[in-house]
């Protein structure tokens, strides 16, 4: 039980999934979550004005845990197309460990996502982001060869949606998944290369 004074946004957060986990998004509610904590729907409300507010934050949060690992691989030196293939194996390894691992989870979070788009849009352009930083890296060390940085960061972004876009996600564990993967990238790093 966690008392009012020590209860914190994170614990909320956390005490919600498991909410949704187990009610899915429609028929979760703040109370649910007050319930979990031991504390009183208002505690949660003086974190989170609204249950809006609280599947916005929730929502965000998932998003978010992508962004740290990849964020680390576009910072480190290296090879440019090295660090490509890590960056979009780890994108790819950690959206379908969310949706195979724990698929009653990722259901509601695609709900959650479809009502935050914005969340989403923003998601996505740290996402290409942190691609472009990379590409970037590779055109100045004369790997890739020379073109719109931001463009062609989406284009890689957009050409290995099948492994990272949700809308994919019962694909995901198809027999020879890896391996259309693997294709995918051949492809797009045949493109990005200098001559």
């Amino acid at each position: 039980m966690t008392t009012d004074t020590a209860l914190t946004a994170e614990q909320i957060l956390i005490a919600a999934e498991d909410v949704l986990r187990r009610f899915g998004p429609v028929k979760a509610t703040v109370v649910d979550v007050a319930r979990i904590l031991g504390v009183s729907h208002s505690s949660v409300y003086r974190h989170f004005p609204s249950k809006s507010a609280l599947r916005e934050a929730v929502t965000q949060r998932w998003l978010d845990q992508a962004h740290f690992e990849l964020a680390a691989i576009s910072d480190e030196g290296g090879p440019a197309a090295t660090r490509l293939h890590r960056w979009l194996t780890t994108l790819f390894t950690a959206k379908r460990k969310k949706a195979l691992d724990d698929p009653e989870l990722f259901a509601t979070y695609m709900v959650l996502v479809a009502e935050n788009s914005g969340l989403v849009d923003t998601h996505i352009d740290t996402l290409v982001d942190q691609i472009a930083q990379i590409v970037q890296d590779g055109m100045d060390g004369k790997e890739f060869k020379l073109a719109h940085i931001r463009n062609t960061a989406r284009a890689v972004f957009d050409a290995t949606g099948p492994f990272h876009d949700p809308a994919y996600a019962s694909t995901w564990s198809a027999p020879g998944t890896e391996d259309r993967f693997e294709g995918v990238w051949k492809l797009v790093l045949g493109g990005l290369k200098a001559k």
